[in-house]
C-alpha cells in the first residue's frame, strides 16, 4: 500500500500525532509537503473537492483519503493491526485520541484567544489570560483524565500490553507541553507518575527513539500548535 502524509513542511503540529502512529508501526510512507512543498499540498489538497480534506494533515492511500488526526489514526489502526484488537478497547481508546484533540484546540487557543489568524503579538494580553487559566484549571482538568486513563489496564501502554495511537498521542502531548510551560508542567511532574512513565515506554520504542533521533523529527517552535512563550508559563 503506498501512503502519502500531506501536512506542513515545517512545523509538527497536528501532522505529527499521524507521524509518530506510522513511525512506530513501521508504515512506509511519504512526507509529501516536506518534498514537494506547500503549494503543492495546497493544489493536491484543492484538487479533491468536494470529498477532501478540509484542511491537513490528511494521508492518502491506494483506496481512500482520510482527513481529521483521529480519523486517520483509527484507520491506520485498522488497516494494519495496531493496537488492541477487542472492540470495546478499540473505541475507548479512539475516544482517548477524541479529546487528545479537545486538548489540542485549547492549546491553540492560548496563544490565539482572539483571532487563529492573527499573530500573537496582536493579542499578548488576551494570551496571558488565556494561559493563566488555562494553567490553573483546564490543564490540570485533562491530565487528572488521561492519568486515570493510563491506569485502566495493566501493562506500559492504555490499552494494555499493546501500544496504540493513543499512546503516541499522549506522548507527544507531554513532550509539547512540556515545551511550552515547563515551568508549570515541572511543578504538577510528581501528580502524574503513570503519564511520565507511559512516555518514557513510548520514547523506548526502537522504531519511536530512531524516529526521535533523526532529522525526520522537526523541532518545536513557535510557528507551531505547542509554543513557548516564557511570559505564559508560570508554577
Amino acid at each position: 500500500m503506498t501512503c502519502d502524509l500531506w501536512y506542513w513542511p515545517t512545523i509538527q503540529g497536528r501532522g505529527e500525532f499521524v507521524r509518530l502512529v506510522l513511525e512506530a508501526g513501521g508504515i512506509a510512507y511519504r512526507d509529501r509537503a516536506r518534498e514537494d512543498g506547500a503549494e503543492a499540498m495546497l493544489r493536491d489538497m484543492a484538487g479533491r473537492a468536494p470529498k477532501g480534506p478540509f484542511a491537513p494533515p490528511y494521508l492518502v492511500t491506494d483506496e481512500a483519503t482520510v482527513a481529521q488526526v483521529a480519523n486517520i489514526v483509527l484507520y491506520v489502526q485498522d488497516r494494519h493491526g495496531i493496537g488492541p484488537q477487542d472492540a470495546a478497547t478499540r473505541q475507548w481508546l479512539h475516544q482517548v485520541q477524541l479529546t487528545v484533540a479537545d486538548l489540542v484546540a485549547e492549546v491553540h487557543a492560548v496563544h490565539h484567544p482572539v483571532d487563529p489568524m492573527a499573530y500573537y503579538d496582536e493579542q499578548r494580553d488576551e494570551a496571558a489570560r488565556a494561559a493563566a487559566q488555562f494553567r490553573a484549571a483546564r490543564l490540570p482538568k485533562f491530565l487528572d483524565h488521561f492519568e486515570a486513563a493510563v491506569g485502566a489496564e495493566d501493562g506500559d501502554f492504555v490499552g494494555g500490553a499493546a501500544w496504540s495511537g493513543a499512546d503516541m498521542a499522549l506522548f507527544q502531548v507531554i513532550e509539547g507541553l512540556r515545551y511550552m510551560f515547563p515551568r508549570r508542567m515541572a511543578a504538577v511532574a510528581d501528580r502524574y507518575p503513570r503519564l511520565a512513565d507511559l512516555h518514557a515506554a513510548v520514547a523506548a520504542l526502537p522504531r519511536v527513539a530512531a524516529y526521535l533521533a533523526s532529522d525526520r523529527r522537526v523541532a518545536f517552535n513557535t510557528d507551531g500548535i505547542f509554543r513557548h512563550y516564557p511570559e505564559l508559563d508560570g508554577d
